[in-house]
């Protein structure tokens, strides 16, 4: 039988801890002062633990528990002195705060974000444009606030919202807020830090006037759309250059008056013939191209595609734990997870669809094989042990 080099002295969960160093754990975990009140259970054996219940998808820290214990022996490779029991597992999640795990994720991101760049297949039509949006995870108790009405039997899940912002090639947030579900969008982007001179692009759903007033006073520009019952007064319309893309209808400077404050706008009406459906965007940019700022907006469906990876890779439907913090930990840990797979994901030599490929390694965590050269060529295994050199006897000659 022939011999084959892609076994490993790791299994391959040693191998992606390896992306994330723990003396930069340790060292955020002495500045958060996270470690104080714990003898054994620190937070570098906290985000180890959770990184495994993470990719294993476990939904319950009684899975988490068993298959712990089903890896004994191997314990070493988690970078685990003893295996945590349930209750460790639940206190922490309760009492240490989410705020380290945070900063973990943002160590993590600015040190691989260089992986991440240029990466996108769709090259946006300005340098510097970051998207904006939010996603709401339903809770199965009331732990906050549930958007909607109540129902007639008095009863409505809780719900968690994660605000969130990227930049255009990263596919990874920059930055992230939680509130409840019931908050209001526009209320995040109070929290945007924007270079002058950036585009920052967003739904209907974060309508501020007086955001958007302070930030043409700051050099930054912002593209949505316009709501329907919108109410604006036409002041100028612009001429459509003939190279202009031919679904620009309309081009025109208007004005929208909130609270005694008037606040000009730009607005573009695009129509879409796949659709048969007119999209009205408003800017205050007054010089970019009306087709690029259309362009810009369709960039804004990547951090939806973002979104729909992470619930649909990571356990975010059922959480270890029934607090706000306890839900936090595991939404970044599925951040941090999610990061390190597309760090992996574009270093691997073999392009992987980032679902297939999350799913191989979880079902082979504790296997030793190379990841790497499993990942360039995922039937070389199979290929070398079937294959029969020519000096090579035959067990069952012919």
């Amino acid at each position: 039988m022939s011999k084959t080099t892609i076994f490993s002295g790791q299994p391959i969960i040693s191998q992606i801890l390896k992306y994330i160093s723990a003396t930069d754990i340790n060292r955020t975990a002495n500045k958060h002062k996270s470690d104080r009140y714990y003898k054994h259970f620190k937070t570098h054996d906290h985000l180890l633990t959770m990184i495994f219940a993470t990719l294993s998808g476990c939904g319950s820290l009684r899975e988490v528990g068993n298959i712990m214990l089903a890896c004994q022996g191997k314990i070493n490779h988690l970078g685990l002195n003893r295996f945590p029991k349930r209750s460790t597992i639940s206190d922490a999640n309760r009492k240490r705060s989410s705020a380290v795990f945070a900063s973990i994720y943002y160590d993590v991101y600015k040190k691989y974000k260089r992986f991440l760049s240029d990466s996108s297949p769709m090259m946006p039509p300005v340098k510097d444009l970051q998207v904006v949006d939010s996603t709401t995870m339903s809770l199965f108790t009331d732990i906050l606030k549930g958007v909607g009405r109540n129902p007639s039997n008095g009863k409505k899940k809780g719900g968690i919202k994660m605000h969130a912002m990227i930049h255009s090639l990263e596919d990874v947030p920059c930055l992230i807020r939680f509130s409840s579900a019931a908050t209001h969008d526009h209320v995040f982007l109070r929290d945007l830090e924007l270079k002058k001179g950036s585009f920052v692009v967003f739904d209907k759903g974060y309508l501020d006037y007086n955001q958007y007033q302070q930030w043409t006073l700051d050099g930054v520009y912002f593209v949505t759309r316009q709501r329907e019952n919108a109410v604006y007064q036409s002041l100028e319309e612009f001429d459509i250059k003939a190279n202009i893309h031919p679904g620009i209808i309309k081009d025109e400077h208007i004005e929208v008056s909130k609270a005694d404050k008037t606040i000009q706008l730009r607005r573009i009406a695009f129509y879409d013939e796949e659709q048969h459906k007119v999209y009205e965007f408003i800017t205050n940019n007054f010089v970019i191209e009306p087709d690029k700022v259309a362009d810009m907006y369709k960039h804004r469906w990547q951090i939806e595609v973002m979104f729909k990876r992470l619930k649909q890779n990571f356990p975010l439907k059922y959480f270890l734990g029934d607090t706000q913090n306890a839900i936090e930990i595991q939404i970044w840990t599925s951040l941090i997870i999610q990061l390190v797979m597309l760090v992996i994901q574009r270093i691997a030599k073999r392009k992987w669809a980032f679902s297939n490929m999350v799913a191989v390694i979880r079902y082979h965590l504790m296997t030793y094989i190379d990841l790497f050269k499993f990942l360039e060529n995922p039937n070389a295994t199979w290929t070398d042990l079937t294959t029969i050199k020519e000096q090579q006897l035959s067990l069952f000659p012919t």
